[in-house]
């Protein structure tokens, strides 16, 4: 099992793997200051990361959630979607309008994905 611990509290884990499956939870932007687009690709940018540390990659996301503070923001939030999934593989994806992601974040995703 991969356990990835995030560097406050140690609370959670950043990254889990059960039986060849891959749950992230709780990826949010590094810098809170950026655009919906900008964090929008620094997530997608983590999520990317995470699963190659993990011996996966995007093709092999099942499901994403995306927890928004505007759900005004899914167009500039789709224009960057795009440049990391494509046609050829669209994973299961919701959207949640949430009231608090903390100052200046208006995003956080989770991931589940298989091991490649």
């Amino acid at each position: 099992m991969i356990k990835r611990s995030l560097p406050y509290e140690g609370l959670l884990h950043e990254i889990v793997e059960h039986n060849g499956v891959l749950y992230l939870g709780g990826i949010v932007p590094e810098d809170p200051g950026l655009d919906m687009a900008g964090q929008a690709d620094d997530v997608l940018r983590q999520l990317k990361t995470l699963l190659e540390g993990a011996g996966s990659d995007l093709s092999c996301v099942l499901q994403v959630t995306i927890f928004m503070a505007d759900l005004a923001d899914k167009a500039a939030f789709n224009q960057v979607w795009k440049r990391y999934f494509t046609v050829d593989h669209l994973p299961a994806r919701a959207a949640i309008g949430v009231a608090d992601l903390g100052p200046g974040v208006r995003l956080e995703l989770t991931a589940i994905a298989a091991r490649r």
